[in-house]
C-alpha cells in the first residue's frame, strides 16, 4: 500500500485534528439556575442548547419538566439532590431508593443523566452536622443506583467551593483546609472508589474582586500578561483559570488521590452589576467565557494536567432575576429568556468564534487592527515546499487562524505557533491574510 511522505501525512491528521475538537465538544457545559420567573419552557431550552457546542447542562435540583424536556438530545444531564435532602438521605437508605426511583428511573436512559451531585459546597458551610452526613448520603444515593443496576452508569459526587482549599498560592501548594481532612478524605476515597469526579467552583472572578489591579484583571480573562511564576516549581502561569485548577490538582495529589478527575461545576463572569462591584461588564464577561471556551477547546490542557481539558460549566445558561444579593447575581446569564445571546462567545454551531471584538486590556500590545498578520509556527516556514512538517503545519495554522476569525486565540495551537507581521507567501505560494 502506497504511503504519503511524512509532512503530508501530519498536515492531514492536523487538519483531521482541527476538526474532532471542532465537532467534539463535550468538555462543555452550562448550569441551568431556575431562580426566577421569566424563563422559557424546556422545550425551547432544549432547541436552544442542541443550536451550540454545549453538550452538557447541570440542574441544582431535578427538575422533571426540564430533565423530560432533554430527552433523546444526547445532552449530558448533571441533576442535583438539595442540602435539604442530605440528613434523610444520609440515615436512610430508602429516602436514597425513592429519590433514585422519582427522579432517575422514570427518564433514564432516554434522558443522558450522566451525574448526581449531593449537596452544594456543603465542607466549606460551617454545618459540622451536614458536613458528617455527606459521605452517608452519597454512599446510601449509590447503592441504590447499583440496586438499580446504574451504578457504572450514572456518577455520584458532591460541588464544593474553593474554600475547601486553606492554601492555591502559588499552585504548586495546594492543600485542603485540615480542619475538615477526614471528612474529605472520606468523600476523596469515595470518589476514587467509584470513579467518580472532584467537582469545584474556581471563579477567577472572585479573585480579581479581591485585587482589582489591570495586570491581575488581565491574568484573570486570559489576555496578554507578564504571567506568575509558581516558585514551587518554576511553572509559569498565564491565567488564574489554570492556576485555581492545578491548585486544586496539588491538593488531590497531596491527599494521595491522583487518580481522581476535577470537574469544574461552576465558572463564570458578570456582565453587570451593581455601581461598587468591581469587575462585572459585558467587555469583561465576553473576555473571561469566550477565552475559557478558546482555552478548552486547544486542548492545551493546564501545567499539571497538559494535553486535556477538564469538563467545565459555565455559569450560567440564563440569569436568575429572584436570586438575592448583589446585582451581579442576576447577571451571570449567556442567553436571555427570549433564547437571543447576552453576547457572543463562540457556543453557536454556526459560528463558533466570536462575532464582535473581545477586548484585550493593554498590558501587552499584540497585532493593530490595521495591520497584516499570519499565524505561523514558532520556527516555521512556508507552504508545503519544502515537503517538511514545518512547512505544512505553517500552511495549516494561518489556515485556520484566518478562516476562524483572526482571533488571538486562534493562533495558539498548544503554545506552537505565533502571530507574524512577515509575509510568509512566496514565488507562487500564496498565504491568506493580509490587513483586516
Amino acid at each position: 500500500m502506497a504511503t504519503l511522505p511524512y509532512a503530508s501525512a501530519f498536515f492531514i491528521l492536523f487538519l483531521l485534528q482541527i476538526a474532532h475538537v471542532a465537532k467534539s465538544q463535550s468538555f462543555i457545559g452550562v448550569n441551568y439556575g431556575q431562580v426566577a420567573d421569566n424563563l422559557p419552557p424546556p422545550s425551547a431550552t432544549a432547541k436552544l442548547l442542541q443550536s451550540t457546542s454545549i453538550e452538557k447542562i447541570r440542574l441544582y435540583g431535578a427538575d422533571p419538566a426540564i430533565i423530560k424536556g432533554l430527552a433523546n438530545t444526547g445532552i449530558g444531564i448533571v441533576i442535583g439532590a438539595a442540602n435539604g435532602d442530605i440528613p434523610a438521605m444520609a440515615s436512610d437508605p430508602n429516602f436514597a431508593n425513592n429519590w433514585i426511583n422519582s427522579n432517575v428511573i422514570p427518564f433514564y436512559p432516554s434522558s443522558k443523566i450522566i451525574l448526581i451531585t449531593v449537596g452544594n459546597e456543603v465542607m466549606s458551610s460551617g454545618d459540622q452536622n451536614l458536613m458528617t452526613q455527606l459521605l452517608p448520603a452519597m454512599q446510601n444515593l449509590q447503592n441504590a443506583l447499583n440496586s438499580a443496576s446504574l451504578g457504572g452508569k450514572i456518577k455520584v459526587s458532591s460541588v464544593h467551593s474553593m474554600a475547601v482549599l486553606k492554601q492555591s498560592d502559588p499552585p504548586s501548594s495546594g492543600s485542603f483546609d485540615p480542619s475538615f481532612a477526614d471528612l474529605m478524605k472520606g468523600v476523596l476515597g469515595f470518589n476514587s472508589a467509584t470513579g467518580s469526579p472532584f467537582t469545584i467552583n474556581p471563579y477567577p472572578f472572585f479573585a480579581y474582586q479581591s485585587d482589582p489591579r489591570p495586570e491581575t484583571l488581565a491574568f484573570c480573562l486570559f489576555q496578554p500578561n507578564s504571567g506568575r511564576v509558581d516558585s514551587g516549581n518554576n511553572i509559569k502561569y498565564t491565567n488564574m483559570f489554570d492556576a485555581q485548577v492545578d491548585a486544586v490538582r496539588s491538593a488531590l495529589n497531596s491527599m494521595g488521590f491522583k487518580d481522581v478527575e476535577i470537574v469544574i461545576a461552576e465558572t463564570g463572569w458578570p456582565y453587570k452589576g451593581d455601581s461598587n462591584e468591581v469587575g462585572p461588564s459585558v467587555d469583561n464577561a465576553k473576555a473571561y467565557n469566550g477565552n475559557l471556551i478558546a482555552h478548552l477547546r486547544s486542548m492545551v490542557g493546564t501545567p499539571l494536567m497538559p494535553g486535556k481539558s477538564v469538563d467545565t460549566y459555565l455559569f450560567a445558561l440564563y440569569d436568575e432575576d429572584l436570586k438575592p444579593g448583589p446585582g451581579s447575581e442576576r447577571s451571570f446569564g449567556l442567553f436571555k429568556p427570549d433564547l437571543t445571546m447576552t453576547y457572543d462567545v463562540g457556543l453557536s454551531k454556526t459560528s463558533q468564534t466570536p462575532t464582535t471584538k473581545t477586548p484585550v486590556t493593554p498590558v501587552t500590545p499584540g497585532p493593530k487592527p490595521n495591520q497584516a498578520a499570519w499565524c505561523v509556527p514558532k520556527a516555521g516556514g512556508a507552504c508545503f515546499d519544502p515537503n517538511t512538517v514545518a512547512s505544512h503545519a505553517t500552511y495549516a495554522m494561518n489556515l485556520l487562524y484566518q478562516t476562524a476569525g483572526r482571533n488571538p486565540w486562534n493562533c495558539d495551537f498548544s503554545q506552537t505557533a505565533t502571530l507574524s507581521s512577515n509575509n510568509p507567501s512566496y514565488n507562487g505560494c500564496a498565504y491568506p491574510g493580509g490587513s483586516t
